[in-house]
């Protein structure tokens, strides 16, 4: 019947991560297993013992979540080796990446590598997925590319999230939440039955916390002195319903508001421009002894605000009908979800005040998606088979806007002057014969008369506004063949046919402009005051200098040819993708698999200005992502059933990877002819005979690396000199070992009493966290450790936890960046070493969102 059927799933989902990795904390609903045999999964849409299904997947209960302190995706990264997940200028902005694969998250243009899949619904963006995720069932990490068995196909692999079902037994829980940084948060849920065929489920928390970086303001106005704050409350509410044995349906409606400021950055190297910086009244990070790297800091400089609020509602409805006669089930799965998020942003990371987006609406994005997934799934003797159809209806509205500061004019005088090697940039002469007028250097490049010449404004110079439908629709299969008794086939096919139109208009507000204009019809001019600066160069070395001089008047914000610019494009395509697997099993202990898939990752916009020179692209598409992945695997139970232990090869090549990258002044889209990323993943889980002991870890060796390439190779051949380390290097964000390691242990120790410890700890390699590889921007090995301790009831009706995260107070680099208009660390020309990258000279000052310090704290919960 359908309702022993739930009762089912739900007793088998509850018990999954607790096997895979232990944990039993003292709030758990039920003992956990004792043997490998007790971990059933579903990622393959069927319940199935881990150790039967021939992929690579880690799966984590409530309790092994809740002893690590997850509560969203990026504390989720402390339990999946090979799994990394950053976020920079927003906290929307959030990047998951598997074996070193992922997509930068700060172009809502682009569609993520790595999905996030929340109760069967797709979540399009991984920083849209990212929030108090509140009570879980468990989480599946899949590895790989995936889509024959998830609606919306992805190129890296998927995060598969189970949210808490309603359930027919009555309950409720609560927790009250302290830390430091005055961190506090309330959450409560009630289930049970409204009639005996409808149950549901409501669940509602309430969380704040201090920033976590102390900000120096300048003259302001920003007021708020810290930054990366905390202040969010969300809701979900559930509702399940039974009209017949055969039949079940799902309903699910949830809200979030954040309403908070996030995110500066602090200075990892500040370079030559301090100076410049200093004179127009800034202040940023003093430069260490010869411009090298900065000690670390989580002490920002910003003199505008940084306020953030976002929105995130959906509706999902899935149902399920049984189909006796073919041994089947129905599901058909609807969902409807809108997110919004604004921001204000201080552009130049210092107290001088240059550039900023005001946190007026004037910069955002909002994403509506509409989602509908058919599924027919069935099973005979020797066949699993499931049939599905998907389609999606998004739509992309994102707003953008640049503001000029008093000092952006001055400031621009001083880095051209000096750029022309200049002591006095105030006091040049470019208009030549009797009675010839000194002006600033901005006002001569510009052709002005008069001594303080045109500047760039003040104000609001920039708004654009960008507009994206997409409408995709796949059907796919995948079906296993049991050819005998020890012998599986699993074939899985896909076909995607994507449609997107992008409508955008890009516009320059008041006199923004002016100036470009005027340094693009100075030409003579600007040649000639080159000429008398620096009477030493030569001709070439003159017009290489002078189109550097007028590139940086005319950077895209300030560039007059993006005047009432409109934008329409559209563009369709279709891909065949799929998956060959075969498993033997040798015995009850030991299954080997092997496997070959190809993924898809659909063309997209870059929702931003780009300009080679001075001139704007003519297209902004930028073509599809694919992938062939293999594996060859290796599972294993041992020792009487209490060690699993499993291990698989994977060789991963993607064709036109989707590299988005930030360089200073805009985000630039390039696809990467190659990259390619070939490793072991290996995990381990062990049942001690020491009662309510276990452990598990796991480990990845990942060689994730780029193809050779050229300039000729890339879509825009001048985007190759910032790319240029790239060729035959390790990619970014990829360490070439990362291990994790958990420890539990949950017992009674008399009284009426229950106690718990866990232990998580991960550690990586050195990697670097900047798409272009500077060295600036490499992260040195690290571990991260975080612990729990847990004393409750052993009827489990409460329970204290005292907990911390990151307690070694690891100093780590989320993301590191070019600041804007702050240096350069690229040349014009290749340098000896075959690259345009120079150390010698780089003078660049880099910039780096933090990863967050040790933080501690007590929860107290109560359930009946």
């Amino acid at each position: 019947m359908r309702l022993n059927h739930i009762l089912r799933c739900t007793a088998s989902v509850a018990v999954v991560g607790v096997a895979a990795f232990g944990f039993a904390g003292a709030a758990a609903a039920q003992e956990g297993p004792t043997t490998v045999d007790d971990i059933i999964v579903t990622a393959q849409k069927r319940e199935q013992s881990l150790q039967d299904v021939p992929i690579v997947v880690t799966t984590l209960s409530q309790e092994a979540l809740d002893g690590a302190g997850v509560r969203d995706i990026k504390d989720l990264q402390i339990l999946t080796p090979g799994m990394t997940v950053t976020s920079t200028q927003s906290e929307t902005a959030t990047t998951a990446r598997i074996r070193g694969v992922g997509t930068v998250g700060d172009n809502p243009g682009l569609e993520s590598s790595v999905g996030v899949v929340i109760d069967g619904v797709y979540r399009s963006r991984n920083g849209v997925g990212f929030g108090d995720l509140g009570e879980l069932s468990r989480i599946e990490v899949l590895k790989g590319p995936q889509g024959t068995l998830f609606g919306k196909n992805t190129s890296a692999g998927v995060i598969n999230i189970i949210t808490e079902a309603p359930s027919f037994t009555p309950g409720f829980s609560a927790e009250a939440t302290y830390g430091n940084f005055n961190a506090w948060g309330l959450a409560g849920s009630i289930t049970g039955p409204i009639t005996d065929k409808v149950a549901g489920r409501l669940y509602m928390a309430k969380r704040q916390r201090d920033g976590f970086y102390d900000v120096v303001t300048g003259p302001g106005p920003r007021q708020e002195t810290d930054d990366q704050n905390q202040d969010f409350w969300t809701a979900r509410g559930q509702l399940l319903i039974l009209p017949s044995d055969d039949v079940s349906i799902r309903l699910i409606a949830d809200y979030s508001k954040r309403d908070e400021y996030c995110c500066v950055s602090t200075q990892v190297r500040t370079g030559p421009t301090y100076g410049i910086i200093t004179a127009v009244g800034g202040q940023q990070a003093a430069p260490a002894p010869g411009f090298g790297a900065l000690p670390f800091s989580r002490t920002a400089y910003a003199n505008r605000g940084t306020g953030q609020t976002m929105e995130d509602m959906g509706f999902s409805a899935e149902a399920n009908i049984d189909i006796p006669s073919w041994n089947a089930t129905f599901t058909s799965l609807s969902s409807w979800r809108n997110w919004s998020g604004v921001n204000g942003m201080d552009l130049d990371y210092t107290t001088a005040d240059l550039l900023y987006r005001q946190d007026d609406g004037g910069y955002g994005f909002e994403l509506e998606n509409l989602t509908q997934e058919f599924r027919l799934a069935g099973a005979t003797d020797r066949l699993d088979w499931l049939v599905g159809v998907f389609a999606t209806q998004e739509n992309i509205a994102r707003a953008d806007s640049y503001w000029y500061g008093a000092g952006y004019t001055p400031y621009m005088s001083l880095l051209l002057g000096s750029r022309l090697g200049l002591t006095n940039p105030t006091a040049v002469n470019c208009v030549t014969g009797a009675g010839a007028t000194p002006m600033g250097i901005v006002g001569c490049l510009t052709g002005a008369t008069t001594p303080t010449g045109p500047g760039f404004g003040l104000g609001h110079g920039v708004q654009d506004h960008y507009s994206q439908k997409t409408q995709s629709f796949a059907v796919f299969t995948n079906n296993t063949w049991r050819v005998t008794d020890q012998f599986d086939v699993t074939l899985g096919l896909r076909y995607t046919l994507d449609d997107k139109r992008l409508l955008g208009l890009q516009d320059n507000r008041g006199t923004n402009g002016a100036a470009c204009g005027g340094a693009l019809g100075n030409a003579g001019a600007i040649g000639g005051a080159i000429g008398l600066a620096n009477p030493l160069l030569t001709p070439a070395e003159i017009q290489a200098l002078a189109s550097t001089l007028v590139g940086t008047i005319c950077l895209p914000w300030a560039n007059p040819l993006y005047d009432n610019r409109s934008i329409s494009e559209n563009h369709d395509d279709g891909e065949l993708s799929g998956t060959i697997k075969g498993s033997y099993r040798f015995n009850d202990s030991v299954m080997a698999y092997a496997s070959y898939a190809r993924g898809y990752k659909s063309f997209g916009y870059n929702m931003d200005r780009v300009q080679t020179g001075v001139t704007p692209n003519s297209s902004l598409l930028f073509p599809s992502e694919t992938v062939d992945s293999y594996e060859i695997g290796l599972k294993n139970t041992l020792f009487n059933r209490s060690v699993l232990f499993n291990i698989t090869y994977f060789n991963q090549k993607f064709e036109d990877f989707q590299l988005n990258t930030f360089l200073g002044t805009a985000f630039v889209v390039e696809s990467i002819p190659e990259l390619t990323s070939e490793g072991v993943d290996a995990d381990f889980v062990w049942f001690t005979p020491v009662e309510g002991l276990s452990f598990s870890g796991g480990v990845t060796y990942a060689d994730t690396k780029y193809g050779d390439f050229t300039a000729a190779d890339l879509t825009n051949p001048g985007n190759f000199p910032q790319l240029s380390l790239l060729p035959g290097a390790r990619a970014s964000f990829a360490p070439e070992w990362s291990a994790t390691a958990s420890m539990a242990f949950d017992r009674s120790i008399g009284a009426g009493l229950k106690l718990g410890l866990n232990l998580s700890a991960k550690y990586s390699t050195e990697f670097n966290t900047g798409s272009d590889l500077l060295p600036y921007k490499m992260q040195d090995a690290m571990t991260l450790v975080n612990g729990r301790i847990t004393l409750g009831a052993e009827d489990e009706t409460w329970a204290l936890d005292i907990w911390g995260q990151n307690l070694t107070d690891e100093e780590y680099m989320q993301v590191a960046i070019n600041a804007p208009l702050q240096g350069s660390a690229f040349q014009t020309t290749v340098q000896p070493n075959g690259t345009f990258y120079n150390p010698a000279l780089d003078t660049q000052t880099y910039n780096a969102f933090m990863g967050q310090p040790r933080t501690y704290g007590m929860t107290l919960r109560v359930r009946y």
